[in-house]
């Protein structure tokens, strides 16, 4: 039996039509919380750490489109059906992006202040995260789409928005 194995960076956005998106409960991801800020739904985002050995002080990470993610689960498939070997694969960009970049950049789509909080470091949480995704993209021939920060952003701001001025909007 063979397999394939992704391993994702910081999935991130929403569907381009806006038809689906993040919704988790508790919500932990950066984007979501930054976005949840710049709408109101959260009084502040907290920084964690300001002291890593990064450009900024704060964490660098590297962060994925959800459709990206999906093409790569589709090509993935079609090369196990094409009898390709079992494989890992990680799934990024390739760049990395500080949370300060993250907010800064959510500034700019959404036109909205982000109040921020800063706390100290969360205990495990390395400076850099960055994925190494050359084998996904030589093997599988994989190229992600939606590879800007701002385009991610601008996706999942405009679910946001879809989800606060829904009938159902959001559960507290």
């Amino acid at each position: 039996m063979k397999s394939v194995s992704l391993r994702y960076f910081n999935a991130s956005g929403a569907d381009p039509a806006c038809r689906v998106g993040e919704r988790h409960d508790p919500e932990t991801h950066l984007i979501p919380l930054v976005l949840q800020a710049a709408s109101g739904r959260k009084p502040v985002v907290r920084i964690y750490g300001q002291d890593y050995n990064t450009p900024d002080g704060t964490c660098l990470r590297d962060y994925i489109h959800i459709h990206d993610l999906c093409e790569a689960h589709w090509l993935a498939l079609q090369s196990l059906l094409e009898g390709a070997d079992s494989r890992c694969y990680n799934l990024g960009n390739g760049s990395g992006y500080s949370v300060r970049e993250v907010i800064d950049s959510a500034r700019q789509v959404t036109g909205r202040d982000i109040p921020l909080t800063l706390a100290g470091r969360r205990a495990g949480d390395p400076g850099r995260l960055v994925a190494d995704s050359r084998l996904a993209r030589r093997c599988l021939n994989w190229r992600p789409q939606y590879d800007t920060l701002s385009v991610i952003i601008k996706h999942a701001w405009a679910w946001e928005q879809k989800m606060c001025n829904s009938q159902q909007g959001w559960q507290p």
